[in-house]
């Protein structure tokens, strides 16, 4: 596979019944091969998306003393700043080119779920980055949600099976900063090739050129979204879940050529995670003799805190 193909949430929400399973094989069909779709028909306005980039390029503008002040130590970056070079992929030492933001669940009616994730951070410099910040946590959530619907259908299991798990879920929305190159990097790039931790990756801010997709035949391709899209990928733990029926692809953000170093690159990942009780044993449904079980098995918090600390945000 040479693109990544193009789907409209639109056709599964429609309410005809054709248009609906068609949506479910397309989407199923790319995330079997590929592992990545660019989608539109989804929930976010246009207004909301302009208003955050507005909201995060301001906060990435402010001196880095008052971003630092942002930064949780001990928190394994799950909430609030995290500053430049500190994450680094899988197997990597160096560290990715970028700082980041997170925004985290705003849990409801959950006394335990609240105790257990960390709060949200306000800043205080920027009346609206928060308010906007939870409007897209929210529209990005509801996306979501139908997409592990259809993908629920076309592994033949019940339309609602992620429902419960992703409600409340340990879900992240993280607003990115590739700051302009200043010098060669040694080894560095804006975001070294990996796998995704999550369920399903939802992607804002993938309309030129960097972000690249590791097809099976180990080929990179540019995966670029138009503006009213958004990039989708499988991530690991849907990958185990569905004993990689479902595949998690490896992709990266590579440096731009050296007339460009001197520009900023922005972009706005939602990290869809379940509750942490969630189990990711391989379905029964994707086990078979051609394909026997292929993981161990794990909750999905036990499989976050493991891959939290290969990342180094979270220490043994």
């Amino acid at each position: 596979m040479s693109i990544v193909p193009s789907v409209d949430l639109s056709d599964f929400t429609s309410g005809d019944d054709v248009r609906k399973e068609k949506f479910v094989t397309e989407i199923g069909k790319a995330f079997e091969e590929i592992g990545f779709v660019a989608l539109r028909g989804h929930f976010l306005s246009e207004q909301l998306v302009d208003g955050l980039y507005a909201e995060i390029k301001q906060f990435f503008d402010l001196p880095q003393a008052i971003k630092n002040s942002y930064e949780i130590e001990g928190g394994g970056g799950q909430r609030g700043y995290t500053s430049f070079g500190k994450e680094h992929a899988k197997g990597k030492k160096e560290g990715d080119l970028k700082e980041f933001w997170h925004f985290g669940q705003y849990v409801e009616g959950d006394a335990m779920l609240q105790a257990e994730y960390p709060e949200n951070i306000s800043v205080k410099e920027l009346p609206n980055f928060n308010t906007i910040g939870k409007k897209t946590y929210a529209m990005l959530e509801k996306t979501g949600k139908y997409v592990l619907r259809a993908l629920a259908l076309h592994l033949d299991l019940k339309e609602t099976y992620f429902d419960a798990y992703i409600k409340n879920g340990n879900s992240i929305l993280r607003p990115i900063h590739y700051p302009p190159i200043t010098t060669a990097p040694k080894k560095a790039v804006r975001a070294a090739a990996h796998g995704d931790i999550n369920l399903i990756t939802l992607l804002m801010g993938a309309h030129g050129k960097g972000l690249q997709v590791q097809n099976h035949a180990g080929e990179w391709i540019d995966a670029i979204a138009r503006p009213d899209q958004l990039m989708i990928n499988v991530g690991d733990m849907l990958s185990r879940l569905t004993n990689n029926k479902l595949k998690s692809t490896i992709h990266q953000v590579v440096n731009p050529p050296k007339e460009l170093w001197g520009s900023s690159r922005y972009s706005i990942p939602f990290f869809m995670h379940p509750v942490s009780e969630m189990s990711l044993n391989c379905l029964e449904e994707c086990v078979d003799a051609d394909n026997p079980k292929g993981y161990e098995d794990i909750t999905a918090g036990e499989f976050l805190n493991q891959r939290l600390i290969e990342l180094g945000l979270v220490k043994k």
